[in-house]
Order: structure tokens, then C-alpha cells, then sequence
């Protein structure tokens, strides 16, 4: 596993990190104990959000008492969360909150979460001259931000303003979305890759890992909730699988099936005006096929896909979605498949 640098912040980790959204799901005792054993197993980049529920408390309960007795030394452990925050007062309430409950002094990377604009100075927010006082201050060392559409992300790298960017990049990444990460490298900006396995879409970690360890100054953030699923990343830490003809055969397949319209279940198009989840509705009939699961077809996840006749075609999701897709036309195609299983034309394992 090699190291990489993300840009100029100097901030040197193994390409290989751990996405701390899914340890909400777990017991306090489960996550400490994973996170432990992500370090412990070599990974040094642990990526949580205030938006996560209580990540930032686990990740505290991981790692806060080794800080203040000494057995880890808080400088070998990089922490990057993030803020919602749209007003001033908010974002200083989100930090000393995140600092409280990561239980450090500072956070090594302080992003602003699912930016909707590049906060900038003096464009009267005061949110980046929020992120400035903070650095000053030593609270936080690095300036970072998180975006979906593409052309936030890439104003965020040129802005010259933002030492990280954390946006979508997996092995189905668009030739703009691959651009972005030579942007970052040209610029200097670290780039945190999240959704590498597409949200679920994609099933092979080798490749996966394989496909983002071909880019330099990027470290991805894989969500981890199971130890089973940390052994698999933390197999690589000294078997680094290769970017080799194999790999590249086996992802040009899995991109002509899965390339184009559809979704990356982001959920910037919620909330929906008559309440369908359609960040998990619009892409159901992939998950059927890419990760066959009886629980698609419970009583709760058929009563949700019901809620797909009462699309009214109002038009704000495809307003919001970062990727231009037809919204209500997937949905619609997606209740026909749907329907399909639950008529027994396909089966699910």
C-alpha cells in the first residue's frame, strides 16, 4: 500500500482510508472497537460528519482516552468531519460540538458538507472567514469541502481557497469526474474520493481498489460498518491489488452495464414533495441485481415503491439532481422491474 500526500496540505496517509458514516449503525462498543482496529491494522485517515448522527461520538470513544494517556499520539491519527452549517453561529456551534464529541483539540481537515456554492471571502456569508478564524484560532489545520455537482467540486479546486475536495469517484467516474482528480494534483488540492463502491453498486473491493490506487494525492474512504468488511480493505494494506489488464477487462464490462442514467443515491433531489425515497426507489432494480437481498422485498420497502404512483411530476427533483437524470421516468422504470421480482419473472438470493 503506498502513501500519498494530499496537496498542500502536507497530510501523508496510506491510500487507503475509513468512512466513518456507516458506524452510526452500530453499537457505541462495536465501533470503538472497529475504529481500533483500523489503526491498529494500519489505517491512519478516518472521514465522519456532524451530519452522521453520533460518528463523531464513536470515533471519540475509538481513540479520545489513547490521545490523553498517550498510547496513540493524536499527530499519527488524521480526523476529517465536517459542517452543514449556513450561517456563522452555526458553523462555531458544529465545531466546538465536533470537537467535543471526536474528544481532540483540533481536527486535522474541516470541510464544509454538500456545498450548494464555494464559499469564498467577503462574498457576505462570512462562512469562510468562519474557517479562517478557526485555523488561526487551532482549532482546525486544513480548509476542505464536500460537493456532488461537478462544477462546485471543480470551482472548489481552483478557488485556490480549499486544501481538500471530497467528491463521488469509484471506477464508473465519468471522463469530466477523472479530470477533476488531475485538476486537484495540478492545483495542488488533496482529493478525498467517497462513494468508491458507487453506494453499493459495485461488489468487487479488488477492483475498486485497484482502479483509485492508479491516482496519486487521493485517498479514498471506504464505509466500513462489519469487521468482515475492514478485513477486506485492511488485506490490501500488503497485497495492494494492480491496475493490470485483468482489472481494467473486468471494469470495462461493468461499465458498459452500468454507465449512464442512473442513480448515485446522493440524495440532493430529497426531500420529495410527496415523500418518495427516491434515492433508494431510483436505483432499486439495480440493487436487485448487483446485491440481491430478500429485505428489498419486505412489506416496508414494497409500500415505498408504491409511493412511486403518486409521482406528480412536479419537477423539483430533477432541478436538484447533479446528474441530469430523468427522474420520474427511472422511478417509474424502476416500480415496473420492482413489480417484475415481486411477480416472480426474477428472483433475488
Amino acid at each position: 500500500m503506498k502513501n500519498v500526500t494530499l496537496g498542500r496540505t502536507g497530510i501523508t496517509v496510506p491510500q487507503n482510508g475509513f468512512g466513518a458514516l456507516p458506524v452510526q449503525r452500530v453499537s457505541i462498543e462495536e465501533a470503538a472497537k472497529l475504529l481500533r482496529n483500523a489503526y491498529e491494522g494500519g489505517m491512519r485517515f478516518f472521514d465522519t460528519a456532524r451530519a452522521y448522527s453520533d460518528s463523531e461520538e464513536k470515533l471519540g470513544a475509538a481513540f479520545g482516552d489513547a490521545f490523553e494517556n498517550g498510547t496513540i499520539k493524536r499527530e499519527d491519527i488524521v480526523i476529517a468531519t465536517k459542517t452543514g452549517a449556513k450561517t456563522p453561529d452555526e458553523f462555531w456551534q458544529h465545531l466546538e460540538t465536533s470537537l467535543e464529541k471526536l474528544r481532540t483539540s483540533y481536527i486535522d481537515i474541516y470541510q464544509f458538507h454538500l456545498m450548494g456554492q464555494c464559499w469564498k471571502p467577503g462574498d457576505g456569508s462570512g462562512m469562510y472567514e468562519c474557517m479562517l478564524k478557526a485555523k488561526e484560532m487551532g482549532k482546525i489545520r486544513h480548509i476542505g469541502g464536500t460537493a456532488h455537482k461537478i462544477g462546485i467540486a471543480k470551482e472548489l479546486a481552483e478557488s485556490g481557497l480549499y486544501e481538500t475536495v471530497q467528491y463521488p469517484i469509484s471506477y464508473l467516474a465519468t471522463e469530466k469526474e477523472i479530470e477533476l482528480i488531475h485538476i486537484c494534483n495540478r492545483e495542488n488540492v488533496g482529493f478525498i474520493c467517497m462513494k468508491g463502491l458507487a453506494g453499493g453498486l459495485i461488489t468487487n473491493s479488488k477492483a475498486a481498489m485497484a482502479f483509485v490506487s492508479q491516482f496519486d494525492g487521493t485517498v479514498p474512504i471506504w464505509g466500513i460498518q462489519r469487521q468482515s468488511e475492514l478485513d477486506e480493505w485492511l488485506s490490501y494494506m500488503d497485497d495492494t491489488p494492480v491496475y493490470d489488464d485483468e482489472i481494467k477487462a473486468f471494469i470495462e464490462s461493468e461499465r458498459k452495464e452500468l454507465m449512464g442514467d442512473f442513480c448515485r443515491g446522493c440524495g440532493y433531489c430529497m426531500p420529495c414533495t410527496v415523500g418518495i425515497q427516491i434515492n433508494q426507489c431510483n436505483r432499486m432494480s439495480l440493487m436487485l441485481r448487483r446485491a440481491p437481498s430478500d429485505a428489498w422485498l419486505s412489506d416496508y420497502w414494497q409500500a415505498e415503491m408504491k409511493k412511486i404512483e403518486d409521482c406528480i411530476g412536479c419537477g423539483m427533483c430533477l432541478s436538484k439532481c447533479p446528474y441530469e437524470l430523468e427522474i420520474p421516468t427511472l422511478l417509474r422504470k424502476n416500480l415496473e422491474d420492482y413489480r417484475e421480482v415481486l411477480a416472480g419473472k426474477r428472483t433475488v438470493k
